[in-house]
């Protein structure tokens, strides 16, 4: 047994969207079904050259909204399928969870908590699918972290080690005493590589489980 696993953790770090948010996939697979375009089209071009497609160029704000619609666009003919570039960005805003925002909090009271976010610029081109409200709850629930790593403001995304070691930096913590909550496995890998312990979020509920287990603290209602 890896005994440093059986210290207890003094961070825990989230990633943003498809864990704090629901998954953008929904809404990508929503789109295709409307499109008549292959399930889970859209994901399959985002994992094709994972370091310099649109979606990567966009993230670590290389290109504009625009310059990304038009990547983007050109990516999907080129593997023979017509997209709407702003249906695409449009279907980025997921619902907020509430149970993982309570999770959150509670972890916040016993232990440093930050994100660690793959995102885009926010205000460029026409405005998401976001509405006022919602922008503005987004806003109140980033206000809880510690610190907010944010793609496009340091031009390093996730996969990269680097992003992690910058979020354990800024919190003053080794990555062997932190946990990282994250909805897409090769964005666990590199945290898991360095130390992390890791949960893979699938299912919220699920996820809150195993975190608690971690923890040792009740983390619902």
């Amino acid at each position: 047994m890896n005994t440093s696993h059986a210290k207890s953790p003094r961070a825990v770090l989230w990633d943003f969207g498809g864990v704090i948010l629901s998954s953008p996939f929904e809404a990508f697979n929503r789109y295709e079904a409307e499109a008549g375009l292959p399930k889970d089209f859209i994901r399959s071009l985002n994992a094709r050259n994972p370091d310099t497609n649109a979606w990567a160029k966009m993230e670590r704000s290389e290109v504009s909204l625009e310059g990304f619609v038009a990547l983007f666009e050109e990516e999907a003919l080129h593997h023979g399928h017509r997209v709407d570039g702003w249906r695409i960005l449009q279907a980025l805003s997921g619902d907020i969870r509430p149970q993982m925002v309570e999770a959150m909090r509670r972890c916040k009271a016993r232990f440093r908590v930050a994100c660690i976010t793959n995102n885009m610029k926010s205000g460029e081109g026409p405005g998401m699918s976001r509405s006022p409200e919602k922008a503005r709850a987004v806003a109140d629930i980033m206000t809880l972290f510690e610190h907010v790593v944010e793609s496009s403001k340091l031009g390093l995304r996730k996969p990269d080690p680097l992003i992690y070691r910058h979020a354990c930096d800024l919190l003053g913590v080794s990555p062997e005493s932190c946990i990282y909550l994250d909805d897409l496995g090769i964005n666990l890998k590199p945290a898991r590589a360095m130390g992390m312990r890791t949960i893979k979020v699938g299912d919220p509920d699920l996820a809150i489980a195993e975190l608690e287990a971690m923890v040792g603290i009740p983390l619902r209602g």
